[in-house]
């Protein structure tokens, strides 16, 4: 089993910046892909960014390209999301996720995930 917890969500204005770190434990060893989702009240799960075991290979949904940055610290078992240049759209409830499969980014290719951190983003 992987555990996961998120934390460094809060209220920012717009334009503003947020980190959030996403703290795993367990058995990591079949771990091969560490992801962000969000949900916004009424809205269905969407993927927000993924990094690969070794942390080279990354990839983002094209809302947030060039304003979030994803990275992990293997030593310290944390995955963060650096969130820049935030928007109001930008709201929602931000989860970390597991998954025993590279390179995914669909919701249902994820086999664990954390209970998540809302981050609002006032205009």
């Amino acid at each position: 089993q992987v555990q996961l917890v998120e934390s460094g969500g809060g209220l920012v204005q717009a334009g503003g910046s947020l980190r959030l770190s996403c703290a795993a434990s367990g058995s990591l060893s079949s771990i091969n892909t560490l992801g962000w989702f969000r949900q916004a009240p009424g809205k269905e799960r969407e993927f927000v960014a993924r990094i690969s075991r070794n942390g080279l290979s990354t990839y983002y949904t094209n809302s947030v390209k060039g304003r979030f940055t994803i990275s992990r610290d293997n030593a310290r078992k944390t995955v963060y999301l650096q969130m820049n240049s935030l928007k109001p759209e930008d709201t929602a409830v931000y989860y970390c996720a597991a998954a025993d499969t590279p390179f995914v980014e669909t919701a249902d290719r994820y086999d664990y995930w954390g209970q998540g951190t809302q981050v609002t983003v006032s205009s």
